[in-house]
């Protein structure tokens, strides 16, 4: 199952359990929008996340490398 219908079967059961009406489309439709969402979401962070750790860890090395004394 792709990750729209899993998204759109949550959304619908939680729709349901709120017991607010009959319909639990609403949900459904909420749910598949949220899950398409975090498809495009979820690699942005990550990749963001791993590029900040990547440029952390340089400047790290760098200062280490070039550890200069401070003329006082």
């Amino acid at each position: 199952m792709g990750a729209t219908t899993i998204g759109a079967l949550v959304g619908a059961a939680i729709d349901k359990m709120s017991g607010d009406n009959d319909s639990s489309v609403d949900g459904a439709i909420k749910g598949a929008i949220v899950a398409n969402a975090l498809k495009v979401v979820v690699p942005i962070a990550i990749t963001y996340a791993v590029g900040w750790g990547v440029l952390r860890g340089a400047g790290e090395l760098k200062a280490q490398l070039f550890e200069t004394e401070d003329a006082a």
